[in-house]
């Protein structure tokens, strides 16, 4: 068990999905997520032989009936891989009385329009909250 997990003044009834360990220390670098982690190994990537199979998905179904789950946040990359892995877990868990939250994604801060990429865009316009 990780410390992370072990500590009791964390909420294990928010977990955030990670797909390797490196991810959890650039989310607690800012210091403002309190639910726990859960990494799968990896992301879902055919061409790399990897499949859901090799994931630590049932880990992390099992986690959301023994801790109560209240919402899952999936933090994988914006990649092709990182969206499948998403969607897969979004079907794994959609007849689950749980919130599923994706991580925003969009324009870094100090990013000018014209060197943001049509994905970048894409996500920002598409992300974009009332003011």
């Amino acid at each position: 068990m990780s410390p992370l997990y072990t500590d009791p003044s964390r909420d294990k009834t928010i977990v955030a999905v990670v797909a390797e360990p490196f991810d959890i220390v650039a989310l607690e670098k800012i210091g403002v997520f309190h639910g726990t982690y859960h990494v799968l190994g990896g992301l879902i990537s055919p061409i790399d032989g990897i499949s859901p199979e090799a994931l630590h998905i049932p880990e992390l179904l099992k986690r959301i009936d023994e801790d109560s789950v209240k919402e899952i946040i999936l933090a994988t990359n914006a990649s092709v891989e990182g969206e499948t892995t998403a969607m897969y877990i979004q079907q794994q868990i959609e007849n689950k009385d749980i919130t599923l939250t994706r991580l925003a994604r969009g324009l870094p801060i100090g990013v000018d329009l014209e060197y943001a990429d049509h994905i970048t865009l894409q996500r920002a316009l598409e992300g974009r909250t009332n003011v």
